[in-house]
């Protein structure tokens, strides 16, 4: 008898989660230079660089992310087809 259920792992690929990632990768970097601006008394530059900073790595990321999956799916579809026409 097991006492603690079994955890199920929650898909990181949905919208949702995709989402809240872009929010906290861009507030945290927004955060950083917040704080810079405020140490060095430049007040909207490094708040300014380090979001367009952040933004390019959060397009570049989900960019390959998604060429990725197509790769992958591409790859299933042709598997698919291919056993299709051997079964034929």
């Amino acid at each position: 008898m097991k006492l603690i259920p079994k955890q199920t792992r929650v898909n990181t690929e949905d919208s949702l989660g995709l989402g809240i990632e872009a929010t906290v990768i861009i507030a945290l970097f927004l955060g950083v230079g917040y704080v810079l601006d405020r140490i060095f008394g430049t007040m909207p530059v490094f708040m300014i660089v380090f979001v367009l900073l952040g933004a390019i790595g959060l397009f570049a990321k989900l960019k390959y992310r998604y060429d990725d999956r197509m790769d992958e799916l591409e790859a299933q579809r042709r598997s698919t087809s291919e056993r299709k026409r051997e079964v034929a």
